[in-house]
């Protein structure tokens, strides 16, 4: 690719319909108003260039495959009168010379100048003949949409508007109405449907046919297609094309609130709280810092807290804003109305962390909870915390699920559905975050929050926390909801830079304290960090033990790629035959072994049976760690098996998957969620490879219930105390069922998706299609299924009791 500015996005400014702007991207060196020019036939314009950087803009063109953390808007001011005019050009100056980088008929921008800027996200045929159509309409002022049939008769339609945070960055140059999202559902009529929407004196339709991709005639989104199909080809913009017309997902927030209706708790339930008579009854102390906080948010926050049905609380409060508080009248009247509210005055300016100790120091209950100044928590909140206590009296951490609650506390988006404790990904992020609750006994262990961590104090808190706790217990409930602001790391977190890079801090101190030779660094997205294990200078033995049966090709490109892609020294192949027929795959052995000495062929006479093999195979092997692999894989990056190694070397670990890749690029394996498909399931199968997952899971280290035997490796003691794989599941499920015997012993199963592999699945193995097979199945099921009853009742601990069994991609349960 050329490196020229790339137009993404065409449009008019929402307020100055004489400005139009190009918002683009660019390779090479950056854009400038002395290197970008703008011209209506001959008439230079005046120009000027802006742009945007941070996370936001890198996970949007990650999605797209694209490497790319800075955005660039044109903004070219366009004369009067136009209609004398032909075509509008841009042109940039490189080293060599001006090159166009931008046409358009003046009679197309007049056209456009005159039409809102919307679009068609997703349309969706219900079974019940009803029609949902969701989108966006980019407006400083509310709008009007309304449906009329092809004889220009109003159709009877359904119209919700909502908030569309996500589109804020795309429109730098004002402020959206807070509902730039609608949603419309009407009854399919037997004629096509015209959409129109109206705002600021603008107009522009679209037509509802009988099947329908996309909005058309928009020259935005036909300049990205041509920009994509520039970059990446043809087979692959049209591969990307079918599957963005095939793709009708459900809109996330339409979701989450058709959730959250179904979920919220009703007043008879609150009302039946509040008569609960615990056992224990212990004293929470809600301790919240505050800076200059916005009173209609410190009231409603507070409002949050005295609606709770568990009234043994206590809300300590810090005021940081220094002498001559804004807040200290309001807080005094509250102290004064509600004698559960306690205020510390410092009388001066402080970081949040020892504007936090200060609360903690007034804090007399049993159990601390901490909750930002202007945060809401759900009326249950403390109720289900208390509840949790009295089943398990051990227990000195609590955390819970959380959303996001827009400026306006009208709208909830952005549920956050986590996994139960889970190590390495609290290592990855910090995914517990809110609602957090801490044993007194243990915060005076772990001691109070400290300024070094300024940023990502709470991370380094609860990393401490952690490494003390008896017992961390999970409530997986909605019981926080974190106010958006735009300054804030909910919705922008290049605005805290700093929080993050005291984030890697927080995680490499956990690791210097526990004495594990880690290094830590920054992850794909701010937020998230990458953990990479000190090898040993003595490098341990790898045993890599591969199945085959014929396929030779196949095992020659599984061997050869760690070969010549690795860079780990000590390694051996344990190539275990079974059942060949093919001349030359015997021939293939003989040369393997005569041009290796690593490597061996061991020979199982029996019937296929993929537990006894693997057995054998451990049987022939020397190495203190075990690679299982299946012959039709393939080793993508060099330090493979050092990602896999590190983590397997650490105590608490007993066996690590891969992240794996179907020939076409999309995730064949990022870990095993049990319950998937009634047993069982492979994480984010079908995701692309550039996909991050629901919140950023698919690039995240993580423990799990299970991974993929297609490659994992075992230490060698594990492996012999776990007992191997179990036999009588000859084919299925034989990996999840030792998974879950590590687990048993005590041990983590881990993914690291930094351990990346191609898995060209099913090549040398059939499919579960003769009755003998399908029955062997259904045997083999049946036994699993027999041997862990507990986890299939109770649900996957790494998963959440509202994500749905049905889809590998963590969808809400609706």
């Amino acid at each position: 690719m050329d490196r020229l500015f790339n137009v993404q996005i065409a449009r008019f400014h929402l307020e100055h319909r004489d400005c139009y702007v190009l918002q683009g991207i660019c390779e090479g060196d950056e854009i400038t108003d002395k290197n970008i020019s703008a011209f209506m036939d001959r008439k230079r314009l005046p120009v000027k260039v802006t742009n945007l950087s941070g996370i936001e803009v890198r996970k949007k063109y990650l999605a797209k495959g694209l490497e790319i953390d800075r955005e660039y808007f044109i903004w070219i001011k366009l004369p009067k009168e136009m209609g004398s005019h032909k075509k509008l050009s841009v042109f940039q100056k490189t080293e060599e010379e001006q090159k166009r980088i931008y046409r358009l008929p003046v009679s197309n921008l007049l056209k456009q100048q005159k039409e809102v800027n919307f679009c068609i996200d997703a349309i969706r045929a219900g079974a019940d003949g009803k029609m949902s159509v969701s989108g966006w309409a980019a407006s400083i002022e509310p709008y009007q949409v309304e449906l009329k049939d092809s004889k220009g008769c109003e159709i009877d339609a359904e119209i919700k508007f909502h908030e569309r945070v996500d589109l804020a960055g795309n429109f730098p140059e004002g402020h959206l109405c807070n509902q730039a999202g609608f949603q419309l559902e009407y009854r399919k009529p037997a004629s096509k449907v015209k959409i129109t929407v109206t705002a600021c004196g603008l107009s522009s339709g679209y037509t509802v046919g009988s099947s329908a991709a996309g909005k058309s005639g928009q020259p935005s989104y036909l300049t990205k297609g041509i920009a994509y199909l520039k970059r990446n080809g043809l087979e692959r913009a049209m591969k990307r094309t079918i599957e963005k017309v095939m793709r009708v997902d459900m809109n996330i927030e339409e979701n989450y609130g058709k959730w959250r209706r179904k979920h919220l708790i009703s007043r008879e339930e609150l009302e039946e709280q509040r008569r609960t008579k615990f056992g224990l009854r212990p004293l929470i102390s809600i301790v919240v810092p505050l800076y200059k906080t916005p009173l209609p948010y410190l009231k409603e926050f507070v409002e949050s807290v005295q609606n709770q049905t568990y009234e043994n609380f206590e809300l300590c409060l810090s005021d940081g804003s220094g002498e001559d508080s804004p807040l200290a009248e309001t807080l005094n009247e509250m102290q004064k109305k509600d004698s559960r509210i306690k205020v510390i005055y410092p009388k001066k300016q402080m970081q949040i962390s020892e504007n936090t100790n200060y609360a903690i120091q007034i804090a007399t209950g049993n159990y601390i909870a901490f909750a930002d100044h202007d945060d809401l928590l759900a009326p249950e909140a403390l109720f289900e915390c208390v509840k949790a206590i009295n089943k398990n009296p051990r227990i000195d951490v609590l955390y819970s699920d959380e959303d996001k609650i827009t400026m306006n506390g009208k709208e909830y988006f952005q549920p956050h559905f986590k996994s139960d404790f889970n190590i390495d990904l609290l290592c990855s992020m910090n995914y517990i975050s809110h609602l957090f609750v801490v044993k007194k006994e243990l915060l005076k262990q772990v001691g109070c929050l400290r300024q070094e961590f300024d940023g990502a104090q709470d991370y380094d808190f609860i990393l401490r926390c952690a490494e003390q706790a008896k017992e961390i217990w999970h409530i997986p409930k909605v019981l926080y909801h974190w106010r958006a602001h735009k300054d804030s790391t909910a919705e922008n977190p290049e605005s805290k830079l700093y929080a993050f890079e005291a984030g890697t801090r927080a995680v490499q101190a956990h690791y210097d304290r526990l004495g594990i030779e880690a290094v830590v660094s920054s992850g794909a997205y701010l937020g998230l960090y990458k953990t990479r294990f000190v090898m040993p200078e003595e490098k341990p033995l790898i045993s890599v033990i591969i199945p085959n049966k014929d396929h030779s090709a196949d095992l020659d490109k599984c061997v050869r790629s760690i070969l010549t892609k690795s860079a780990y020294p000590n390694i051996e192949f344990i190539i275990v035959e079974n059942n060949s027929s093919e001349k030359e795959t015997f021939d293939y052995y003989r040369k393997l072994e005569a041009e290796l000495a690593c490597a061996h062929v061991v020979c199982w006479k029996d019937v296929f049976n993929y537990s006894s093999i693997n057995n054998f195979g451990v049987r022939h092997a020397k190495g203190s760690y075990l690679l299982f692999l299946n012959n039709d894989t393939e080793i993508i990056n060099e330090d493979c098996l050092e990602e896999m190694l590190g983590y397997c070397m650490r105590d608490d670990v007993g066996a690590v998957g891969a992240r794996l890749y179907f020939e076409d690029n999309t995730i064949q394996h990022a870990g095993v969620i049990i319950g998937f498909g009634g047993i069982a399931g492979h994480a984010f199968i079908g995701s692309r490879r550039d996909d991050n997952g629901y919140f950023s899971r698919i690039i995240c280290a993580a423990d799990l219930s299970a991974v993929t035997a297609a490659c994992m490796m075992v230490k060698r003691s594990v492996f012999e105390e776990a007992g191997g794989f179990d036999e009588n599941l000859q084919v299925a499920f034989n990996d999840i069922d030792f998974c879950l015997k590590v687990r048993a012993l005590g041990k983590l199963v881990v993914y690291n998706p930094y351990a990346e592999l191609y898995h060209y699945e099913s090549k040398s193995r059939g499919y579960e299609d003769t009755p003998d097979k399908v029955q062997r199945f259904n045997r083999e099921a049946n036994r699993f299924l027999a041997k862990w009853p507990d986890i299939l009742e109770k649900g996957d601990p790494y998963y959440n009791v509202n994500l749905s069994l049905d889809k590998a991609d963590f969808s809400l349960k609706i």
